[in-house]
């Protein structure tokens, strides 16, 4: 195993234990509102100072990219962190939340660990070495289209300026597949993909943190990750479709005529 990779398994378990530390006494909390229906909670912060804190005792010339704490600049690697991808459902006691890192080597993803405390699922993708759930080998599945594919997406819940393309695309997918999932954390709905949990993924204006892992995985599994587009910008732009090959062309060929011409560019 690579050590960086070790490194990112180490910070994410250690996070997750403080996410289950306080997991039962959601109430006591301290939660703050950093924007409209965007909330932080002193276990996300906590969490975040934790995951920093292994890295730097490793690597401290690496640059750091984090939800909580904003940019702190290094050398060529970057470490991208979400300590805690689905707050929401955590304020709420819903079950599906993760802790995703990866890490980033001149622009070009090489390590990823997306960890679900609760099901001690542990997600882990080095680059060119494969993915792997719980040290065991995972791939995306590799329908021929859309017919029988279970998608999961992400709703817009802090703008909502795309909400009318959301619902347009909602419905026709919905129209063609098995179904939609909607569960509340996009780097577990990205690892998902690439253990063949579902089919594909759609979001729209998602930040690094949220995918960066779940992209590495998904590309180590088989599949092909994009931009709208079918792109390599997705990074960039927030927008993102992945899934098995056939797959990710049918979603993209489907998407595209439903954007706004905002989301085109």
């Amino acid at each position: 195993m690579h050590p960086m990779l070790n490194i990112a398994i180490r910070a994410a378990r250690n996070a997750g234990n403080v996410m289950l530390r306080s997991v039962d006494r959601i109430d006591t909390l301290t939660i703050t509102s950093k924007a409209r229906n965007d909330y932080v909670s002193e276990v996300d912060r906590q969490a975040e100072m934790e995951i920093i804190s292994v890295i730097r005792k490793a690597y401290p010339s690496h640059g750091i990219l984090a939800e909580e704490s904003g940019e702190q600049p290094g050398d060529d690697f970057v470490w991208i962190i979400d300590p805690l991808d689905g707050t929401t459902n955590f304020l709420h006691g819903f079950p599906q939340f993760s802790v995703s890192i990866a890490v980033q080597h001149k622009g070009v993803l090489t390590q990823a660990v997306v960890y679900d405390p609760l099901r001690q699922e542990l997600f882990t993708a080095t680059r060119g070495s494969g993915a792997q759930l719980n040290n065991r080998r995972i791939r995306v599945t590799q329908l021929a289209g859309l017919e029988g594919a279970l998608l999961g997406t992400g709703f817009p819940f802090k703008f909502q300026e795309h909400l009318d393309c959301y619902l347009r695309t909602f419905k026709t997918f919905t129209e063609m597949t098995a179904g939609i999932r909607r569960a509340g954390s996009a780097a577990l709905d990205l690892a998902y993909v690439a253990a063949g949990r579902m089919d594909g993924f759609w979001e729209f204006g998602l930040r690094k943190w949220d995918m960066a892992a779940g992209a590495l995985l998904i590309q180590e599994a088989g599949g092909l990750v994009g931009d709208l587009a079918g792109g390599n910008e997705f990074l960039e732009t927030g927008n993102v479709v992945a899934a098995g090959a056939k797959t990710f062309k049918a979603m993209l060929q489907t998407l595209h005529p439903l954007l706004s011409p905002e989301l085109r560019k």
